[in-house]
């Protein structure tokens, strides 16, 4: 993969952190400290939200008239933000009513090349996948956001890892034999190139029906989601 490691500050009632890619901006750091979980760490629940018609990576209808497709690397403080305060107006006004149909994308970056950081993100994504494998993609994702503490610190190690899944109850065999051999890789890979082609600059970037939606630089906005929804809604397209 061809990763870079830029992150832009936005301000939007608080300061949230935008994980973009190849921008020239002010503020650019990253930290490659390296800390170990201790065995002690609880896992932090994560909030109930609701999935409808959950089927692997996406939900709601797929017949519906738009689909909202979004790209997320597990480390980018703002797609932890996007998840967990723009997700759910998403499901609760877009995808239960019909309008949309929200698919997740993998875009794990912030590992960078050669960064010697253990591949934060890349193994954030592998355990997703597998959690997937036992219906539990949705819940993987809700559990490793509600504990994300930061950009290539260790935390996201294999020990936590393991125990994020056992808290959501997945079974531990299972999950274990498929995150150890990287079993989704390619899958991973497969988001990432699609992510590419379609111009992702940035995570999280948001696509509706294949539009880029947003300003350059900062998060998509609910608003700017319905609208674009609404559009295509409207239009019978």
């Amino acid at each position: 993969m061809s990763k870079d490691q830029t992150y832009i500050l936005v301000a939007g009632g608080c300061l949230v952190a935008l994980c973009a890619v190849g921008a020239l901006v002010a503020g650019i750091f990253y930290a490659t400290t390296i800390i170990d979980v201790l065995p002690t760490q609880e896992v932090i629940s994560a909030p109930e939200i609701q999935h409808p018609q959950a089927e692997g990576l996406s939900l709601g209808d797929p017949n519906t008239p738009a689909t909202i497709d979004v790209f997320e690397d597990f480390q980018c403080p703002a797609c932890q933000y996007f998840t967990q305060s723009i997700e759910p107006q998403i499901i609760t006004h877009l995808v239960v009513p019909g309008k949309a149909r929200f698919v997740f994308h993998h875009y794990p970056f912030i590992d960078g090349p050669g960064a010697g950081n253990g591949g934060e993100s890349d193994q954030a994504a592998n355990a997703s996948m597998c959690a997937n494998e036992q219906g539990r993609f949705w819940d993987m994702q809700a559990i490793i956001f509600a504990n994300w503490n930061g950009e290539n610190r260790g935390h996201f190690n294999d020990r936590f890892i393991a125990a994020m899944a056992g808290s959501i109850g997945l079974d531990m065999d299972t999950f274990n034999a498929c995150y150890k051999v990287n079993k989704y890789q390619t899958d991973i890979q497969a988001d990432y190139d699609l992510g590419d082609q379609m111009g992702v600059s940035g995570t999280p970037s948001v696509f509706v029906n294949g539009g880029k939606v947003g300003q350059p630089g900062k998060i998509a906005s609910f608003q700017e989601i319905a609208e674009a929804v609404d559009r295509i809604v409207n239009s019978g397209e």
